[in-house]
């Protein structure tokens, strides 16, 4: 028996279920991407915002894509649990603050009315680092074929900036208040960056329109934290009869999350900080060391977990070979480029994390963190390679994360899902090992803006890259 408003009564006494009421006319957050991260980060900070009792927010979800999410949550009433786990146990509550799915290619028209709407208040995003169609230099790339159709007068919106574009227009001729935009994706200063690349893109639609976003609108930044897995046929299967009905959109997550906001919003906004999120006027050390330390070691476990055969994060960071590794790249790399004032708040925080990627009640795939390195590597790790580099230091840890993803981007023995996939072949085919390096991290590569390699760096780069590679020839003749 699936979830759903009318089988409510079937879910196990264990389950938490709050009880307030949605208005008609409700203040509404549009989020794009609601994705199991979303379901089980914003989404749950807004249910713990409405069982405060003051107006309820209702979140209406827009997917730029695929319609996989909306026939999960749909048929449910858009109902779903979130389920805590840890060696201590697992606890799990229901979540209603989502009312709303829609399939942009499917239904544009409503996205549209919804962004239009006044009692829109708040668009938020997890649309990961590349749904903000960014150049390597962190400008707006007006050659990707998405911007270039948004920017045609009658054309369908296929990407965020031609849905703001189009309803952000449509608030100022009716007089409607600016909208806050807020960013929840793993970039640097998200919120500064998504205001540039929006205002690029009006400035190429409309320069009136520009300057009303810039006046009458605010993107705070943010810096978001917690381990959401894919959810996985299996984990549904293996839930249901502990939630007493089956759940396709269910959520399994870890209890610890972390949401800093930036205190800048255009308008109202849900009481977030019922749930525990803090608002403070600079997010910049929060998400840095988050994206470093975290994100970092995130990172160099998926690449060389799967190097070493590991499928999970909790296998690899047990593998006696990388924990040194790892806790190197957190505690001496990483930590080090951060405010000397932080240091022993860092550690502790370094430690928390350790603990947490050994959490074998919530297997999170390494493939999972492995999608998109392009577009995560300059965040996690170029910026503290950069820092040393200046202090005439390398940082061995992080360059030997970096060579075994130089490896994995070679794609041999797997599909590489990263939108610079076509790009990172074309310059191994060209280069070979001799010279892949130089062409992925010389002053010519793609990364230049972010880090160019020191002579002494490509050396130890390269040296890595040929032993990861004899390696890979001498396991295939055994085999």
């Amino acid at each position: 028996m699936r979830l759903t408003p009318a089988t409510l009564d079937r879910l196990s006494p264990q389950v938490r279920q709050s009880r307030y009421e949605h208005q008609a006319s409700a203040p509404t957050i549009v989020h794009f991407g609601v994705g199991a991260f979303h379901r089980a980060h914003q989404a749950v900070y807004t249910e713990d915002a409405n069982e405060t009792g003051e107006s309820a927010w209702a979140i209406k979800g827009v997917s730029l894509r695929s319609a996989a999410v909306q026939e999960q949550m749909e048929p449910q009433g858009c109902l779903y649990t979130v389920t805590e786990v840890s060696e201590a146990g697992h606890n799990t509550r229901l979540i209603r603050s989502i009312r709303q799915l829609i399939v942009a290619p499917q239904d544009s028209a409503a996205v549209l009315a919804q962004l239009a709407h006044r009692d829109t208040q708040i668009v938020s995003f997890t649309i990961t680092e590349k749904g903000y169609l960014t150049r390597t230099n962190g400008s707006l790339d007006f050659s990707s074929p998405d911007i270039a159709s948004d920017l045609q007068r009658d054309s369908i919106p296929r990407s965020i900036f031609g849905f703001l574009g189009r309803a952000l227009s449509h608030r100022r001729h009716a007089g409607y208040p600016g909208l806050t935009l807020l960013s929840c994706d793993n970039l640097t200063l998200n919120g500064a960056k998504l205001a540039n690349l929006v205002d690029e893109y009006l400035e190429r639609q409309d320069g009136t329109l520009a300057r009303w976003f810039r006046a009458e609108c605010a993107c705070p930044s943010t810096m978001v934290d917690r381990i959401v897995p894919a959810t996985t046929k299996q984990r549904i299967a293996t839930w249901e009869p502990i939630i007493g009905v089956r759940d396709e959109a269910m959520v399994v997550t870890e209890p610890f999350r972390q949401w800093i906001i930036e205190d800048r919003f255009a308008g109202p906004r849900p009481r977030w900080e019922r749930g525990g999120a803090q608002f403070v006027s600079d997010v910049g050390p929060f998400e840095t060391a988050k994206l470093r330390i975290l994100n970092g070691a995130h990172s160099a476990l998926a690449y060389l977990g799967l190097e070493r055969g590991h499928e999970f994060v909790h296998q690899a960071i047990a593998d006696s070979r990388l924990l040194p590794l790892i806790k190197s790249l957190m505690y001496e790399e990483a930590a080090s480029t951060l405010a000397p004032s932080l240091h022993q708040t860092l550690h502790l925080y370094a430690d928390a994390i350790l603990k947490r990627f050994g959490n074998t009640e919530l297997p999170h795939r390494l493939d999972q963190i492995a999608i998109d390195g392009s577009q995560k590597i300059p965040q996690r790790w170029l910026g503290t390679l950069r820092i040393h580099q200046d202090a005439g230091q390398i940082c061995p840890a992080i360059l030997t994360g970096l060579a075994s993803w130089i490896v994995f981007v070679k794609g041999e023995d797997r599909v590489v899902d990263d939108p610079l996939a076509s790009e990172l072949a074309e310059r191994w085919n060209r280069t070979g090992a001799e010279g892949i390096v130089n062409a992925l991290f010389g002053a010519q590569g793609p990364f230049a803006n972010h880090w160019v390699a020191s002579d002494r760096e490509q050396m130890f780069l390269n040296a890595l890259v040929v032993e990861r590679l004899e390696h890979r020839k001498s396991n295939s003749r055994r085999a």
